[in-house]
């Protein structure tokens, strides 16, 4: 039998072909399995201060990367949110995504590659879960910028280990041109319970 996905395996991901088997075999049970199994809260928590940012306005399009089956989605939209797309890279949860009527588009595409996505496409960026071990580190934010529009609002949740271990510190600094309005929130990662690498810190910032 094969071994069931879990945290673990997840974690211990080292390329993007890892990425695409491993959530290939999760997409189904990945919401029973891990969000609600673990109390995992980080898409809860990150659409609630992207929403609290904004305080209802909304004028543009919302891209949420690494959707995954929809967590960010469904939490915008219980907030009043729309015209959302859904970026992942995995097909299978991103058809999970869509069968929840969250989004408006969905987008197959890898972070450590040129999406096809135009330049200054959208007003909004949100993430949760992405940028953690395993996943995608912080050069992924200058193709983010790429396609995000000037004064683009940025919300995204890092794994807090993982910001400390992999350069993102170094990264917001680089980016010190190209971003303004720079803030970190620290948050639970989940709803209770002893977890390894419990907190995120979710950075919240404007492009220029």
């Amino acid at each position: 039998m094969a071994k069931k996905p879990s945290l673990d395996a997840a974690y211990a991901l080292q390329s993007p072909d890892d990425n695409r088997l491993l959530y290939a075999d999760w997409a189904k049970t990945y919401d029973c399995d891990f969000a609600e199994n673990m109390g995992y809260a980080l898409p809860i928590r990150v659409a609630d201060a992207f929403a609290a940012k904004l305080n209802g306005s909304q004028n543009g399009r919302i891209l949420d990367v690494g959707a995954g089956t929809g967590l960010v989605g469904q939490r915008l939209n219980s907030h009043g949110y729309s015209n959302i797309d859904g970026l992942d890279i995995s097909p299978e949860m991103l058809e999970v995504a869509r069968a929840k009527g969250c989004y408006e588009n969905m987008i197959e595409g890898d972070l450590l590659s040129r999406l096809l996505i135009p330049d200054n496409t959208y007003n909004y960026i949100i993430s949760a879960g992405t940028f953690t071990h395993g996943h995608v580190g912080a050069s992924a934010l200058d193709e983010l910028l790429r396609i995000s529009k000037p004064g683009a609002l940025f919300c995204i949740a890092i794994n807090s280990t993982y910001f400390s271990s992999t350069g993102f510190e170094k990264k917001f600094h680089q980016l010190s041109k190209k971003i303004t309005q720079l803030e970190f929130i620290t948050v639970q990662i989940y709803f209770e319970g002893d977890h390894t690498d419990g907190e995120g810190v979710v950075a919240i910032f404007r492009s220029v």
